[in-house]
């Protein structure tokens, strides 16, 4: 990741513990990389919240999950783009929580859709498979899921042991 491409870093005081630090942003993606499970939440039509648990794959500076088209998250996405996407631990005492706050925007061109496909059976295995299709991932069991990619406008990371807040701004 060139210098050009790093997010402004800055570590909350009010939230960390006197000798923590910022998290650097490269802990940070690995992290998105190699987590397993995800939390998407997105907004209703009628403004309340909806939050799923899902599985996907960070790329070229962005998280990118998959959906049914008459699933509840794509009918929200539909009416807005803006979204939530949360990983970390359920400890209170060790890791780091991720919250990335941006906009989804669907992944149509099929050379992309062909990358993200090779991505998501490599991380996941063979029972997540995807052909594609026009526009959409495949599969010949569940039929087809719209791609998104969601590419940070601000993610958080919330530190154990020390507590720390640290917040990526991206330009």
């Amino acid at each position: 990741m060139s210098i050009a491409s790093m997010p402004h870093t800055q570590l909350d005081e009010r939230y960390s513990d006197k000798d923590a630090a910022a998290v650097p942003w490269p802990t940070a993606v690995s992290q998105l990389t190699e987590a397993e499970l995800y939390w998407l939440t997105t907004v209703r039509p009628d403004a309340r919240p909806h939050v799923t648990p899902l599985i996907g794959v960070w790329a070229d500076g962005a998280l990118h999950f998959c959906t049914g088209p008459d699933e509840r998250k794509a009918e929200n996405l539909r009416a807005n783009p803006n979204v939530v996407l949360t990983t970390g631990t359920n400890s209170l005492h060790r890791g780091l929580d991720l919250v990335v706050e941006g906009e989804a925007t669907r992944v149509t061109d099929s050379g992309r859709l062909r990358t993200l496909a090779t991505a998501w059976e490599t991380k996941y295995g063979a029972q997540w498979h995807f052909d594609v299709g026009d526009g959409v991932f495949v599969n010949p069991e569940a039929g087809e899921a719209a791609v998104f990619a969601v590419s940070p406008r601000t993610v958080f990371g919330f530190g154990k042991a020390p507590y720390s807040q640290t917040r990526w701004r991206f330009a």
